[in-house]
């Protein structure tokens, strides 16, 4: 499962309309965090880090990412639900994927029996051919971006 991290002071406590509940994860990006819609529905906010949020040529980039990522369905991908490319900070939210990461599944259990593996290549084919169906190329697969629900990885 994933590890839940308490928010730390500076951490926003509301982006957009919502709740931030606790921290999940950084990257070279930003933070993501675990929050709650209005409805009570989990999602994961990713928001950018405050220097690249100041470099306008980074926020364009952004903005046609969030535009890119809205095209993108499938079974195997994590929805964009909301985002505000002009936010302060910019911000974008998804569905709330419940499971560990392939990284640290691979670190915590060691290799895996081949069967397991040709699902998890099954579904990451599946979800990288719902990405390049929408236009979009994925420069960023690695372990810690594959997520493992009970259903399948995203």
């Amino acid at each position: 499962m994933a590890v839940f991290e308490d928010l730390e002071p500076a951490d926003p406590r509301r982006v957009g309309r919502y709740l931030i509940l606790a921290r999940l994860g950084a990257g070279g990006m930003g933070q993501v965090y675990l929050a709650r819609s209005p409805s009570g529905r989990p999602v994961a906010v990713k928001t950018v880090h405050p220097g690249l949020a100041r470099d306008g040529e980074f926020r364009r980039r952004f903005a046609r990412e969030v535009t890119a990522a809205r095209r993108v369905s499938g079974a195997f991908t994590a929805g964009v639900v909301d985002a505000d490319a002009d936010g302060s900070p910019p911000w974008l939210a998804t569905v709330y994927v419940p499971g560990a990461s392939l990284g640290q599944a691979i670190t915590g259990h060691g290799p895996w029996p081949p069967r397991p593996v040709l699902v998890l290549g099954a579904g990451l084919a599946e979800a990288l051919d719902a990405v390049h169906a929408a236009g979009v190329v994925h420069r960023d697969l690695k372990p810690s971006n594959i997520l493992l629900a009970t259903d399948g990885p995203r």
